[in-house]
């Protein structure tokens, strides 16, 4: 039996993984968190920090850059990914193309064991990038969410901490 799909989306700093990790932790005591983050900058480590912080004691943690569907293990009520752009970023440095990311989306959502979350940003809502690899990252995020969103029991996308119910019947209507 598998759980269904929520896409949780929207602008940097929006309430994202904190309205997912509320969304996971009302389906019980045992979540699965996959970060998907290379903190390699001080100002990552220290976001990272903060996440596990913020994140349940009883919470089990796995950080993977690829193959994220081979990290859902059973026995979890829910699990959380955080993030797919930044799963699509570890897939653009190893030289991934598009197909290589809608297959990584496709095998993630197939039939996930508990009911997932996926958090994601909106980057094409900002300037156009001015590199041809930030063309290129833009665009494959964008690909990965409309995979995600297409095959997602639920999208919300979050604006100023505010969860906005595009697909689906949608959870609380405010976060906490």
């Amino acid at each position: 039996m598998s759980g269904p799909v929520v896409l949780i989306t929207g602008g940097a700093s929006s309430g994202k993984t904190r309205y997912a990790c509320q969304r996971a932790a009302a389906c019980g005591p045992r979540v699965l968190y996959v970060a998907t983050c290379r903190p390699e900058d001080e100002e990552m480590r220290s976001k990272v920090a903060r996440h596990r912080r913020e994140r349940p004691p009883g919470w089990s943690t796995v950080e993977r850059t690829a193959d994220v569907a081979g990290a859902l293990g059973s026995g979890f009520d829910a699990v959380v990914v955080d993030s797919l752009t930044l799963l699509v970023a570890a897939q653009v440095l190893s030289g991934a193309d598009g197909s290589a990311v809608e297959a990584e989306v496709e095998r993630l959502v197939a039939a996930p064991p508990a009911p997932l979350f996926l958090v994601s940003d909106e980057v094409g809502w900002g300037i156009v990038p001015e590199t041809p690899v930030g063309r290129l990252f833009r665009d494959l995020v964008g690909r990965a969410n409309q995979v995600a969103a297409a095959r997602a029991d639920e999208v919300v996308v979050m604006v100023a901490g505010i969860p906005l119910v595009l697909k689906g019947r949608g959870g609380s209507s405010t976060p906490d």
